[in-house]
């Protein structure tokens, strides 16, 4: 199952929660009429009334579950990182000084360039000593994730990159938005506990008749409640637990081995904190999110598999008296992830590689492409995309990476990005810089691009824009929009678009724009391609314009991409006048396909640039860029046989 298909059964799952939550707020709705007749029926003098009490208390049921649903879905319209702040998460900074943080944001980063995906925001849950870690929001753009401290603690870098890894494959599969959705319709289902505990606080001390009625009410609403909790569970339970088993997959692909995830596992299970979190009320509303169970329970209403069938997926041989002998170990010598680095030999620059990572390819390489391969590569990193990822995060000077951390530096260094190296029209640049942020940002982007950015691989240059997201994403949004646009008024400062200055325009404006109101773009398309056929003819014609300077190549390679995706269909080749900014019109059209159609999309695309057998490393930008606007993240290495 490719990423697109793993997006289609996502959005399946969808729908199958909401079948799930209608029956069993008909279960509820049904019991609570029930319980009302049981406890005021024998007051009524007659059939009429019966029906109307069933009909007002059927009314009221809905009305406390739909507004307590809606409430938790606007609480949650953060995203992640209002999820992560309600569970008590403390954010890591970007300059951290504990070790423990810094290995932890190297190892993000990492997994971020392999997989194509921007860097998530981090937080630590600092007060559970369990080990255990979740991934929240709407969109790659808005992802969190949060780790305990004692998987900071607890774990070696390899067994902490496994459960990273099994937390990036939840953000790539779609799994995040389903279940920040699962908060809210659950949060609904059980609002009716929630109210009759309150009732019996605040009632107990009600006399009389009137004081009667309200313990009965108390009580149908405890009864709905727990109704609703069973359900609650067994929904959670229906759609977590084959997600889990798929993400340990996935992150024992991310990660090229089984040992440091399987080694997480066995931590779990062989220490007393296990990955039990201290607050159940907590733990209960994020359980189907979390790395694992995070209090215990029936293994009816479990979120994950056994951990014992986890591990053993891993390593088949593991058994359960190998595990008593780990915990014995333990007991008496509790891990320490630190020093279990030191002897392992897994600290320094490169973790774990025996040898540097391979140089990048020249700046002027043909890169060859093999279409058929690129859609396979969405959302999968392999152990070249690894090695291709060592390559460029080596390649980023220490200076460079340390004014992407900074607040004060991100904004500048994103515009010394876009500064050109004629000093004619590099000084019209900084004159828009300065006329909308200021002489001293002007100033700033100049010399960071003279001192700095001249001379940078221009495969450095978007991975390095992306590690500046993270810190952008703290303005306030005055202060994006108005950067934004001064991103805008560097990029046409001379009246034409490079295609590296389209991407990095585009996908700042996307991932940046998107973690502001990450609810608005949370959706799995349904448009099949034949219905935005003029904006998939849009993409393909200014794609092979990009990478053909003579006019017939160009249209043989857009006739190439569309035969991929509309192969019924003979839309003529007619490349837009403004070039790549033609493009900004058909991205609402085209992220609105099914998952099935993008990957079509996707694999025309591939064609209509690698119809001559060579890819150039701008086009390669086009195509993550492209990939990056339509959610389907591509690794770096493309040029796969």
């Amino acid at each position: 199952m490719n990423f697109f298909e793993r997006q289609a059964a996502a959005r399946r799952n969808s729908t199958r929660m909401v079948v799930l939550f209608v029956l069993a707020v008909a279960g509820i709705v049904v019991a609570v009429d029930l319980g009302v007749l049981l406890v005021f029926g024998m007051q009524l003098e007659s059939p009429g009334g019966a029906v109307a009490l069933v009909a007002l208390s059927s009314l009221a049921t809905l009305a406390v579950i739909g507004l307590g649903s809606l409430y938790r879905i606007a609480s949650l319209r953060g995203g992640g990182e209002a999820v992560a702040l309600q569970m008590g998460g403390t954010p890591v900074p970007e300059d951290a000084s504990d070790f423990n943080l810094r290995r932890l944001r190297n190892v993000v980063e990492e997994i971020a360039i392999a997989s194509g995906v921007p860097v998530p925001r981090l937080y630590v849950l600092e007060h559970e000593a369990g080990i255990n870690a979740f991934a929240a929001g709407y969109a790659p753009a808005d992802a969190a994730i949060a780790v305990t401290r004692g998987a900071l603690d607890k774990l070696n870098r390899d067994e902490l990159q496994g459960v990273i890894a099994h937390e990036f494959s939840h953000v790539l599969n779609g799994d995040m938005r389903l279940s920040i959705r699962l908060m809210g319709v659950l949060f609904g289902i059980m609002m009716l506990s929630i109210i009759g505990e309150r009732v019996l606080v605040h009632g107990r001390g009600g006399r009389g008749r009137g004081g009667g009625a309200v313990l009965g009410i108390a009580l149908v609403a405890l009864v709905g409640g727990a109704i609703g909790l069973f359900f609650g569970r067994l929904i959670k339970a229906g759609v977590s637990r084959q997600r889990e088993s798929l993400a340990d997959a996935s992150a024992v692909q991310f990660t090229r081995q089984t040992a440091g995830l399987a080694g997480a596992l066995k931590k779990i299970a062989g220490l007393h904190d296990g990955s039990l979190l201290t607050d159940k009320g907590k733990a209960e509303e994020v359980s189907h999110m979390l790395f694992g169970q995070g209090f215990a329970m029936s293994k009816w209403f479990a979120t994950h598999p056994p951990i014992l069938e986890r591990i053993r997926a891993l390593e088949p041989s593991f058994g359960a008296e190998r595990l008593q002998r780990l915990s014995a170990h333990w007991l008496k010598a509790p891990p320490n992830g630190l020093q279990e680095d030191v002897a392992l030999g897994l600290t320094g620059p490169h973790p774990g590689s025996i040898n540097a990572p391979p140089p990048l390819p020249p700046v002027d390489a043909a890169l060859v492409l093999a279409p058929a391969s690129v859609t396979a590569q969405v959302a999968t990193p392999d152990a070249d995309d690894y090695r291709r990822a060592d390559a460029i995060a080596a390649a980023i000077p220490d200076a460079l990476r340390g004014l992407a951390a900074r607040r004060e530096a991100a904004m500048p260094l994103l515009l010394g990005l876009l500064l050109d190296d004629d000093e004619a029209l590099a000084a019209r640049q900084r004159g828009e810089i300065g006329a909308r942020q200021g002489a001293a940002m002007a100033d700033y982007a100049g010399r960071i691009h003279e001192q700095l950015i001249a001379e940078l691989h221009p495969m450095v240059r978007l991975p390095l824009a992306a590690l500046t997201f993270p810190v952008l994403r703290l303005r306030p949004r005055p202060e994006l929009d108005a950067f934004i646009d001064t991103v805008h008024a560097v990029v046409n400062a001379d009246g034409r678009v490079s295609l590296f200055e389209y991407c990095l325009g585009r996908l700042l404006e996307t991932q940046v724009r998107e973690s502001l109101d990450p609810a608005r773009y949370a959706r799995f398309g349904r448009r099949k391609p034949g219905a935005v056929k003029h904006e998939l003819a849009t993409l393909l014609a200014v794609v092979a314009q990009a990478g053909n300077a003579d006019e017939a190549a160009a249209r043989r390679a857009y006739l190439a991409g569309l035969q991929r995706v509309l192969p019924n269909e003979h839309v003529a080749y007619a490349p837009p006048a403004e070039g790549v900014r033609a493009l900004d019109d058909v991205w609402e059209a085209l992220d609105a396909l099914d998952p099935l159609a993008k990957q079509l999309l996707v694999e025309a695309v591939a064609a209509a640039i690698g119809h001559d057998d060579r890819i150039a490393v701008a086009e390669a930008e086009l195509l993550r860029t492209i990939c990056g606007v339509l959610h389907c993240p591509l690794p770096p290495m493309l040029e796969k046989g």
